[in-house]
């Protein structure tokens, strides 16, 4: 599943979420929450690059957006949330 968490002048976010089939031996309750495994596509605009994070970097970039929806944000505020992860190494944004 893909969801657009932010789109802006300089930024996109992406969620994605993809679901993982339980592994032969996986002790799974029916009350279990079904397994998955995701993460965020950045892609800053004007520089024409973007970034996918996943793991322990995904969760931190989850935690930062939802302390930010409990207020009021402006976009700058967003802007520059978002352009501490877009400054990590990135990909060259390529078109097909």
């Amino acid at each position: 599943m893909t969801t657009m968490v932010y789109n802006s002048e300089n930024f996109v976010v992406v969620e994605l979420d993809v679901p993982v089939a339980p592994r032969e031996g996986d002790t799974l309750e029916a009350s279990d929450a079904p397994l998955s495994r995701g993460g965020y596509e950045i892609v800053d605009k004007f520089a024409r690059k973007e970034i996918y994070i996943e793991g322990a970097l995904a969760q931190h970039f989850r935690e930062g957006v939802e302390e930010l929806a409990r207020g009021e944000p402006t976009q700058e505020q967003v802007e520059e949330f978002i352009g501490r992860y877009a400054g990590l190494p990135q990909q060259p944004l390529i078109l097909h």
